[in-house]
């Protein structure tokens, strides 16, 4: 897999519990436990029972103070509630929640995820430009995009025109700007560019995405200047929307008032949750998120469990290459 990330602002503090995982009843090992009742608190050798399983399976250290709450009534049935805190070396205590069988014999940890969203909502594509087929199109790609990124651009050239190509109008792709500020000085002014096209025309901004992502390495010019980048990238735009026949007053107001509100929009977008990106290219096929470049293969079985998952038959797979004759005296 190939990808472009964005340097990390700061370490994530570690989950502390991560350890445990997800462990459905794990068993608290002594069979004469006490009952547990709602509301009041747990006797301390049921407290010490269930400090020293935390400990054991997250293998924490003996630093670690840990404190354990009342039981409360929980949505599972058979289970109480109760959670359990840990602090060391006076830093601000984290917490987790675990279950406790109404017996006390059976300490458990589930995870818990809604899924009444339909993964396809999870990033939207709506007033983007548009390739494929129409806003029913049973299959959804919304891709995060960087025109700077050398690993948008292979992903760029695997979707265009393969995935069109075998799926046509059962597929709708769509891409948000992300461009890696970081990494990349004049991703965000190509974004900018783009868009400007894209609002008025869609054809222009696909052109202008796939020249750029094509020829990323001539932007800078020989002397790799930044500015010589956005002249060039404003060139280019500017170029395109003669071609479309657009207006080009609006359009050169466009590119030179420079706004990225919408850039930055998307970023933010990008960046929170439930997305937290840090990377690109980054695509969802109705939801189901591919890091990075994959082979073309990969996007076809993803592609191919979406349709059926929507009720499509997916095309049949091409055939493979055949093989080539080898050469005489080879």
């Amino acid at each position: 897999m190939l990808n472009g990330l964005r340097p990390l602002r700061s370490l994530a503090l570690a989950v502390l519990l991560a350890a445990l995982g997800c462990h459905a009843q794990t068993a608290v090992p002594t069979p004469g436990a006490h009952a547990v009742e709602v509301g009041s608190k747990l006797s301390p050798e049921m407290a010490r029972r269930i400090e020293l399983m935390i400990r054991s399976k997250a293998e924490l250290s003996p630093d670690y103070t840990i404190a354990i709450g009342e039981p409360v009534i929980s949505d599972i049935p058979g289970y109480d509630q109760i959670n359990v805190s840990f602090a060391m070396d006076g830093k601000p205590a984290k917490s987790a929640v675990f279950l406790i069988s109404a017996d006390g014999r059976t300490l458990a940890q589930f995870n818990k995820f809604d899924i009444s969203q339909d993964p396809r909502d999870k990033v939207s594509g709506a007033g983007r430009p548009a390739r494929g087929g129409g806003p029913d199109a049973p299959v959804l790609i919304v891709g995060f995009d960087d025109l700077e990124c050398p690993f948008c651009a292979q992903m760029n050239a695997l979707l265009f025109p393969a995935v069109l190509e075998r799926y046509k109008s059962q597929v709708r792709i769509v891409y948000r700007d992300f461009p890696l500020e970081e990494l990349h000085p004049w991703a965000k002014h190509a974004a900018v560019d783009a868009n400007c096209l894209a609002s008025a025309s869609s054809a222009g901004y696909w052109n202008f995405v796939d020249y750029v992502h094509a020829h990323s390495a001539e932007m800078p010019g020989p002397e790799k200047s930044l500015e010589k980048a956005n002249q060039n990238l404003d060139k280019i735009a500017l170029d395109e929307g003669l071609r479309d026949k657009v207006d080009q007053s609006a359009l050169v107001a466009c590119v030179l008032k420079q706004d990225d509100s919408g850039v930055k929009a998307s970023i933010l977008l990008g960046e929170a949750d439930p997305l937290r990106l840090n990377q690109a290219p980054v695509i969802y096929i109705n939801g189901e998120k591919v890091e990075g470049v994959v082979p073309i293969e990969t996007l076809y079985r993803i592609i191919d469990r979406a349709l059926i998952a929507a009720g499509q038959t997916p095309p049949p797979a091409p055939p493979a290459p055949a093989p080539q004759a080898a050469k005489p005296g080879s």
